[in-house]
């Protein structure tokens, strides 16, 4: 890795270095490292919930509710803050930051003895998760080889679904009146992610900076270091890892900030297409989920006339179904391809939906076999879902990937957060079947239009390095520095999971 002449290009190997080398506990590491928040947030989500605070805090419905809002605004606010400050700053930093915003918010709200006081900090916890998308995206893409970054990715996003089975289960005894005092279960669900996440923060810290990032911001030397240190963990651990041709050099010139119109000039004059893929992928599935997961009860409550009790359990298999989509469906993106897994799952998952809409409007349908027909769309959708957040941090240039991931999150938020609204009033009081049939049949053909935007739009990115999905901004030229090695393919070395 040299200089140019002018003193400030680079040219480097890096990112053909990082997408070479074998599966390893360097990349477990990253996975659990990072990973893991999203188990957390969905523990914290679902045990939230089920409102355990509204009693002691004497809330009503509705104030119970605008906790939740509160959480979702704070997202949208810190994926566009912290989005830009994980491109300027860096993944590294950001991760520590957020997680930590995350925890110490979370932990504080357990404090609240008015409903102002859980506002402010589940806002602020909002604040910390919306970050942690943008930061955690960005590095796994970054450090993850090239022929695993799908399935990982994918994976990573759809463990909310296993947090959340556990806070479900949680919630059945911290909530217990006959086991904990009503003051008390609810406060000790605020807890338990500060708990976990000391260990997450310890194990953080030993996840280095993107050497990808680090290159573009100037900081070449010690990129190679970090690189370097990788590769030779990996040769300890008995592995063989192949020589790079040189003639895959990138010549980069680092830049610093990226001025928001040289951002409007990547997003709707470099990449116009890929930023209608990406809005369409984040809105539709985003809409979907937002009807569907925040109504299905009331679907069992009020047309299946299911307690309330008796509703939560079926919350199980419907998350099951999404937690099972992105963790088998999740290789296929690496080797079938991302355009045709992503069509396919959109249109799959639309046109289950579909069918249920109709046999739900004929009332054909128990709620046994509503909720199995939701579990086989959302198998689909999950994937789907997942794989909006993998597109989204891959088809843009590094400079502004953090941003890229805050934009189209924050887009895909607003836009699905009419959902629930729009389905709650749909449902009614569960006397009419026609309003909510139609809400389906919009529902289906939202995601199915996501579908036909991807086979449009989409990008084959599967297996391909960042740099070759999108150039740095920075990219003067690629150059071959002396003689090449010749060109070996990818180790075959086993994959995760």
């Amino acid at each position: 890795m040299t200089s140019g002449d002018d003193g400030t290009t680079i040219r480097n190997l890096v990112p053909p270095r990082m997408d070479r080398l074998p599966w390893a506990r360097f990349h477990w590491t990253v996975v659990v490292g990072l990973g893991v928040s999203w188990i957390l947030d969905g523990i914290e989500i679902q045990l939230i919930a089920a409102s355990g605070f509204k009693e002691s805090l004497g809330m009503s419905s509705a104030e119970v509710g605008f906790a939740g809002t509160a959480y979702l605004v704070g997202q949208v606010v810190g994926a566009l803050v912290f989005g830009r400050l994980t491109d300027r700053w860096g993944r590294r930093r950001l991760f520590l930051v957020t997680l930590a915003l995350y925890l110490v918010a979370s932990g504080i709200a357990g404090l609240a003895w008015t409903p102002w006081f859980l506002y402010v900090w589940r806002f602020v916890a909002g604040l910390g998760i919306g970050g942690e998308y943008t930061a955690i995206n960005s590095a796994i893409d970054e450090l993850i080889p090239a022929r695993y970054r799908g399935r990982v990715d994918i994976a990573v996003n759809g463990t909310y679904w296993a947090g959340a089975m556990l806070g479900a289960a949680g919630s059945v005894f911290l909530l217990d009146h006959a086991l904990l005092p009503a003051d008390v279960g609810w406060r000790i669900a605020f807890f338990i992610g500060p708990v976990l996440g000391l260990v997450i923060i310890h194990l953080r810290r030993h996840i280095p900076e993107s050497p990808r990032w680090m290159v573009t911001h100037g900081q070449a030397e010690e990129a190679e270091r970090i690189v370097a240190r990788i590769e030779a963990e990996i040769r300890a651990q008995g592995r063989e890892l192949p020589p790079v041709d040189a003639g895959r050099a990138l010549c980069l010139q680092p830049e610093g900030a990226v001025p928001f119109g040289r951002l409007a000039e990547v997003f709707f004059r470099q990449y116009p297409s890929r930023t209608v893929l990406g809005v369409t992928m984040m809105v539709t599935q985003s809409f979907l989920y937002n009807a569907i997961f925040f109504t299905y009860a009331l679907v069992l409550q009020n047309f299946y006339h299911l307690s309330e009790s008796r509703a939560a359990l079926y919350f199980f298999p419907f998350a099951a179904g999404n937690l099972l989509g992105p963790l088998l469906l999740g290789p296929l993106f690496d080797t079938v391809g991302r355009r045709r897994m992503i069509v396919g799952t959109y249109l799959l998952a639309g046109a289950v939906l579909l069918a249920s809409a109709f046999l739900f409007r004929q009332g054909a349908l128990t709620a046994g076999t509503h909720t199995v027909l939701w579990c086989a769309s959302f198998f689909f959708a999950s994937a789907g879902a997942s794989s909006a957040y993998l597109t989204v941090s891959e088809i843009f240039p590094l400079e502004v990937r953090g941003q890229a991931i805050s934009y189209f999150f924050a887009v895909g938020q607003l836009v699905g957060s009419t959902g629930p609204l729009l389905f709650g009033w749909l449902v009614g009081d569960g006397t009419e079947r026609e309003p909510l049939f139609w809400g389906y049949v919009v529902g289906s053909v939202v995601m199915i239009a996501g579908g036909l935007v991807a086979l449009v739009c989409g990008v084959d990115a599967e297996r391909k390095g960042l740099e070759e999905i999108a150039e740095p901004l920075g990219t003067v030229a690629r150059r071959a520095g002396g003689p090449a090695p010749s060109p070996t393919p990818a180790p075959t070395s086993s994959t995760p999971g």
